[in-house]
């Protein structure tokens, strides 16, 4: 089984990946290839860093580059794929045909307000550069940049998380019962 998870900022994802985690899939994100890369250039992974590697590396090796080098990982393994921004990596991931690509979906107002709680390195710090950045991921203006919009298109699944974490488990445990 291979589940990838497409969304905005703070919509959830990461709950999620550990709650697929927990179910014993192993966790992987197209972001962990960036930061790899990163490593080697000596570039702080701030998320602007983030970005621009991962322009970097798929106008080098094309838009489905970074699913590509964790599919070459994962070696058929049963895992979690994080992060996954362009339709490019969703054509790549679906090279296996066990891959569930799901949506998770918040609204702005959710999302900014727990982006503001959990504070993580790199977030912005103020509303306006937080929609600057929901708009400069939304839409690719190549075939290197982010397309959110036209990945979250490719869903298999949506998942609401407008809600509790307990309302967010009990959809995911519901979906997994039926793809068990």
């Amino acid at each position: 089984m291979l589940i990838g998870l497409t969304g905005r900022n703070a919509s959830g994802k990461s709950t999620v990946v550990n709650w697929f985690s927990n179910k014993g899939l192993e966790t992987s994100s197209c972001s962990d290839s960036i930061r790899a890369w990163l490593a080697e250039q000596n570039i702080e992974p701030t998320r602007d860093a983030l970005i621009e590697g991962g322009r970097e590396l798929r106008r080098k090796g094309g838009a489905g580059i970074l699913a590509e080098m964790l599919l070459n990982i994962l070696d058929g393994r049963d895992a979690v794929v994080d992060s996954i921004r362009t339709p490019g990596e969703v054509e790549a991931l679906r090279k296996r045909d066990d891959f569930i690509l799901i949506e998770i979906r918040a609204n702005t107002e959710t999302r900014w307000e727990r982006l503001q709680s959990r504070a993580r390195a790199g977030d912005p710090l103020d509303k306006e550069t937080f929609m600057e950045q929901e708009k400069a991921e939304a839409v690719a203006k190549d075939d290197a940049g982010q397309a959110l919009n036209a990945t979250a298109e490719l869903a298999d699944i949506v998942i609401l998380n407008d809600g509790t974490e307990e309302e967010l488990i009990d959809d995911l445990e519901e979906f997994f019962q039926k793809i068990e």
